[in-house]
């Protein structure tokens, strides 16, 4: 392989272990998958069966836009948990990295009607930006792509109601940084609605909607010194695995 599809190799394995080390994965299940570079029908994805904080760069299984593998890895995948991710890579020009979680606080806020509420500064990010997906059964049929593209639209994240958070990003830092943002964002509403029931002094305080416009045109028209997500907070984020020991474990 060349040096550009290495390097994406160890930045979705070091995804992985960021998922992992936030506590939002879920065992074996759940997928990151990544546009292999300089292609538009190929894709990186984890083997079935391993955790997150196991996966590394060369473990990583290459596949094609239909799950099916295209390199003589002896790992297996998971084709059905591709379905998602396929879908929007294939309508997604920009979406070269696909995340998906179940996580509590997303999947808490998924189900709420109203979905992410602007109740934080993380939460700007989201405003007028999150899609809703609903509940159709494990995903699992191909005819549910069209609807999931569709919900998506170009937003950043995809809120898929009773299920969990799919977002999506340039690379695997910007798509790291969209769940860190979203994951807070949904652990301070759902703190904020329980202590709701102390009365009308502990009610949230919701921003103007005009407010909310003006911060989330600020994140994402990068004013001042507002940069694209991950392009400050991704070396940092790969010293902290150094540290922890995990390199050059998942560069291997």
């Amino acid at each position: 392989m060349n040096d550009e599809e290495w390097q994406a190799r160890t930045d979705l394995a070091a995804c992985y272990r960021l998922v992992a080390s936030m506590g939002l994965d879920d065992l074996i299940y759940n997928h990151i998958s990544m546009r292999v570079p300089g292609t538009d029908n190929q894709f990186l994805i984890n083997p079935y069966g391993m955790l997150f904080d196991e996966i590394t760069a060369s473990c990583l299984v290459k596949i094609d836009i239909d799950g099916n593998k295209l390199d003589e890895s002896p790992y297996e995948v998971n084709a059905a948990g591709f379905v998602i991710h396929g879908a929007v890579h294939a309508a997604r020009p920009d979406a070269h990295c696909v995340l998906h979680v179940h996580s509590t606080a997303s999947v808490a806020v998924s189900s709420q009607k109203s979905g992410l509420l602007p109740l934080s500064q993380f939460a700007m990010w989201f405003w007028k930006r999150q899609g809703f997906h609903d509940y159709e059964g494990v995903a699992l049929d191909l005819d549910e792509r069209c609807r999931l593209v569709r919900d998506l639209g170009s937003h950043p994240v995809l809120l898929m109601r009773n299920h969990g958070l799919l977002t999506v990003g340039q690379n695997p830092a910007a798509a790291f940084m969209m769940l860190y943002y979203f994951e807070r964002a949904a652990s301070i509403q759902l703190a904020l609605q329980a202590t709701a029931a102390g009365g009308p002094d502990a009610m949230p305080c919701m921003p103007p909607a005009e407010v909310c416009d003006r911060a989330a045109e600020q994140f994402w028209g990068h004013a001042g010194d507002i940069l694209s997500p991950g392009v400050r907070e991704w070396n940092g984020l790969l010293r902290r695995l150094e540290r922890a020991g995990q390199s050059p474990d998942y560069r291997s």
